[in-house]
């Protein structure tokens, strides 16, 4: 086996297909809620990108669906050659000024955040991470630390080590959390049995020639693994980082050793032996590579959703929508630690989930139905509450405005997914006081206060082109930064309690729902708390 050598060290890999798609940056921020029960939450920022002009936008547009037309075929993406793909990593470590321990810790991140998206850990808990002596080997350290963190449970067979000081730091790392170090001598013959996931960090794209031993046997227990596949038994899936090891980096499995992972991260730009690789998860991963290098390769890749460190490429498989479960593990939800006010239960709650760094908390599914009870449902986000109610802000033209007009009663649905959570509210619903709507609006940010004005919403326009225009034709009135004033026919509503339902999601479906009624005790309203089946 000729060693293992890059000439220029390659950690980079990750290409930030944001940057390539959009002219000027856009940041999201993700709203941030008060802790405070009386205190309302309309000081929260709201991201969102704002074009200059209405031909930018429709630029932008025309980007965004290039883009997903991308997602969706892969022979339309970029691919690099081995030279490429060094040639990358030179000028990333060169004149960009990046450190291999940078783009060794974002390329690990990027091979964690990808298994945990597909390979939920309360089914995949247990992960061997098989090290080559390079960068690949880097990558899968650090992805083991952070899979760490993200509640698996890594083993590392790390059969040769390199002594260079941040491969000995990573070694550290892992061994402070007491992530065990198996010897290949001490790994079983047939992993199926002790392993949910195997992560292939044994080559990457700088590797030449057969693999040598100890890799050899080693990728040769990854092959054997396909007899369980064929005979549909549970067995453990394999992840490669970059690249299949073992493959050719331009022509694939050409020593046909019928190794066929089933998830592949691609790094930087997937390398030409991605388009012979098969398997139901592909990945690329990381996002920080300038539009210097995406200009110069000519990189043509799908843009990264939110703030993802991985993004799919090509389709992702089909399942079976009936098979889909989750089985929730939670702490047990019972009447003895409730809180007695089931306002103060909401707020002990949401706090919790803002802790959990949650996105946007304040989310919530809003149900309205017209007179005669046809129902209709939209998300909305949470402006403040406290005892008098739970309040959101709208346009008053807009379709729940008039179900509400018609039948002031509605229901409020929060769903903290990361928690296992969901809180039902059902109540009457009136408008707040002109001058809290006065408030809340001039507290939103200049754009969003532009935006209300110019949406008629849930009116029929005749293209965004038309609602583009509109704003920029006010948002030139308001340049000098006068107050911008407050539509009449857009403000806020409170729905008041009536009944409140608190939801915890529990193993085999046993979930623990309680439920919050008012009723009279001496003369004195108080809340009785119940417990519904689930």
């Amino acid at each position: 086996m000729r060693p293992f050598m890059r000439t220029a060290l390659s950690m980079s890999r990750l290409i930030s297909a944001h940057s390539f798609h959009l002219k000027s940056n856009s940041t999201p921020i993700i709203s941030q809620s008060s802790r405070s029960l009386r205190i309302p939450l309309f000081n929260l920022p709201q991201g969102v990108y704002r074009p200059n002009s209405s031909s930018e936008f429709r630029w932008f547009c025309s980007k965004s669906r290039i883009a997903a037309a991308t997602m969706q075929n892969r022979e339309s993406i970029s691919y690099l050659t081995q030279k490429e793909a060094a040639e990358v990593d030179e000028i990333l470590m060169g004149p960009l000024g990046f450190s291999v321990d940078q783009l060794m810790e974002l390329a690990g991140l990027s091979v964690a955040t990808s298994i945990a998206g597909v390979y939920k850990v309360n089914e995949y808990k247990r992960v061997l991470v098989i090290c080559g002596p390079g960068n690949n080997g880097g990558d899968g350290l650090v992805a083991a630390r952070h899979l760490f963190h993200f509640g698996y449970n890594p083993s590392i067979c790390y059969p040769k080590r390199t002594p260079k000081p941040l491969y000995a730091g990573l070694v550290t790392q892992l061994e402070s959390l007491s992530v065990p170090f198996v010897s290949v001598e001490d790994l079983p013959s047939d992993l199926s049995k002790d392993f949910d996931i195997i992560i292939d960090a044994i080559f990457g794209f700088s590797f030449h020639g057969a693999p040598r031993p100890p890799f050899n046997d080693l990728i040769q227990r990854l092959v054997s693994l396909n007899e369980y596949k064929e005979a549909k038994q549970r067995f453990p899936v394999v992840v490669s980082v970059d690249i299949p090891s073992g493959w050719h980096v331009e022509e694939g499995d050409i020593s046909d050793s019928s190794f066929k992972p089933d998830m592949l991260v691609s790094l930087t730009a997937p390398k030409l032996c991605a388009k012979r690789f098969h398997g139901p998860h592909h990945f690329l991963g990381g996002r920080f590579v300038p539009p210097s290098i995406v200009s110069k390769f000519n990189l043509h890749l799908p843009p990264y959703p939110g703030t993802a460190m991985c993004v799919r490429i090509g389709k992702p498989p089909q399942v079976d929508i009936a098979a889909l479960r989750e089985n929730y593990i939670s702490p047990e939800f019972v009447e003895d630690n409730v809180e007695a006010d089931p306002i103060h239960q909401f707020r002990k709650w949401f706090d919790e989930a803002i802790a959990a760094n949650l996105r946007e908390p304040n989310a919530m599914s809003l149900s309205t139905a017209t007179s005669d009870g046809k129902p209709s449902s939209r998300m909305v986000l949470l402006k403040g509450f406290d005892e008098y109610g739970f309040v959101w802000y709208t346009n008053y033209g807009s379709r729940k405005a008039h179900d509400l007009a018609e039948n002031p009663r509605a229901s409020l649905l929060f769903f903290w997914d990361g928690l296992n959570r969901q809180v039902r509210v059902e109540g009457t619903v009136q408008k707040v006081s002109e001058e809290e709507s006065e408030q809340y609006f001039h507290s939103r940010p200049r754009g969003s206060q532009l935006g209300a004005i110019v949406s008629p919403q849930s009116s029929v326009v005749p293209g965004r082109h038309f609602l583009i225009d509109k704003f920029k034709e006010l948002e030139d009135r308001y340049s000098n930064g006068s107050l911008i004033p407050k539509p009449k026919y857009w403000g806020g509503y409170r729905l008041k309690p009536e009944t409140f339902e608190f939801w915890q999601g529990q193993p085999s479906r046993l979930h623990d729902r309680l439920r919050y009624s008012p009723c009279e005790i001496e003369g004195k309203k108080v809340w009785k708390v119940e417990r519904l089946a689930p």
